[in-house]
């Protein structure tokens, strides 16, 4: 998929964009086109990811707050049924090559809501038939 093919359509950010561009790290600037072309939106998982990060630096930190203020930038999507079923068919499909859980809820939350997922890390997600890939990551 490309840029012009997401242009203003939702599309789901992995937790490691949502961090390149809180952090603004060296991978971020690769991934901010999407920010203004598509209407981001996350999966309540990278929401707890972010969450747990957070409060593994100590809430009240301005790393805590600024990961609060980070949050209102996206539209967060809950878990639903259909999100529980892709997940589980998931996890059963790549039991001979482990997912984790957290990227299993991710990528069931854009197949249940039909999105594309922008993410850096595209190998986590190999071998997940019907899941849209975005990344601007060559090796």
């Amino acid at each position: 998929m490309t840029i012009k093919e997401t242009c203003h359509k939702p599309i789901l950010f992995d937790t490691n964009i949502v961090i390149y561009l809180l952090h603004r790290v060296q991978y971020a600037e690769l991934y901010v086109p999407y920010t203004h072309l598509a209407t981001p939106v996350i999966s309540f998982m990278t929401v707890a990811e972010l969450y747990e990060g957070a409060f593994r630096v100590g809430r009240g930190t301005r790393k805590f707050n600024s990961i609060v203020e980070e949050l209102k930038k996206y539209g967060i999507l809950e878990c639903t049924p259909q999100i529980s079923e892709k997940f589980g068919e998931i996890r059963a499909l790549r039991r001979n090559r482990p997912i984790s859980v957290p990227d299993a809820l991710v990528a069931a939350t854009a197949m249940a809501y039909d999105l594309p997922l922008v993410t850096h890390n595209a190998k986590d997600f190999a071998g997940i038939d019907g899941l849209k890939i975005i990344t601007e990551y060559q090796k």
